[in-house]
């Protein structure tokens, strides 16, 4: 229930369903999900599914936090002390972005490694195994299966299994339509199979 929670939230958040995050909020409260989880989702999300889908998600969220008394200390920290960076991975993925891009766009690479992977990976609000299920979910929710095999891989290295990641899929196409997940599916079967090698 509270992958699912999670998985039905970052969906809506991509598809700006303000109208019913709010049920939704409830919803995934009520499955053990934490505000603080939930808030981190949404800071995640910002970065993935931009920054309107972000703030609308806030404001649809904000009722359910007032009627349920929830404080700002119980959401994460602007500065919270960052998870361990692996400094191997990210040299790794450093080296393909700068090799693939740095002639394209020099800003974004600088971003996509001091904001994204030397920050917000390392926000301990959200488990790295949440954070990579939320944004596999927002990329499926979004179309966007091309950029889905770094980061379903990423998800399974972070502890999401395939058979996890298979009901993500099934879950996913009540809210983000079949043809997002059958366009999907085919990257998640390159993924599963390259891993079982």
């Amino acid at each position: 229930m509270r992958d699912r929670a999670l998985v039905t939230f970052a969906a809506l958040v991509t598809r700006q369903e303000a109208d019913t995050l709010g049920p939704h909020t409830e919803l995934a409260l009520d499955a053990g999900v934490t505000p603080a989880e939930l808030s981190e989702t949404i800071t995640h999300l910002a970065f993935y599914t931009g920054w309107g889908n972000a703030t609308a998600a806030a404001e649809a969220m904000a009722p359910v936090y007032d009627a349920r008394g929830v404080t700002t200390e119980e959401l994460p920290a602007l500065a919270p002390d960052l998870l361990p960076l692996d400094a191997e991975a990210e040299a790794a993925r450093e080296e393909t972005v700068q090799s693939n891009f740095a002639n394209v766009s020099l800003g974004v690479v600088h971003t996509t490694r001091e904001l994204l992977f030397n920050d917000l990976w390392l926000r301990p609000a959200l488990a790295p195994r949440d954070r990579s299920m939320v944004t596999v979910a927002a990329l499926i929710t979004a179309g966007q299966a091309e950029q889905m095999t770094f980061h379903l891989n990423r998800a399974m290295d972070n502890g999401l299994t395939q058979d996890e990641a298979g009901a993500m899929l099934s879950h996913l196409a009540f809210y983000a339509g079949w043809p997002k997940v059958f366009s999907a599916m085919p990257v998640a079967r390159q993924v599963f199979e390259s891993r079982a090698d």
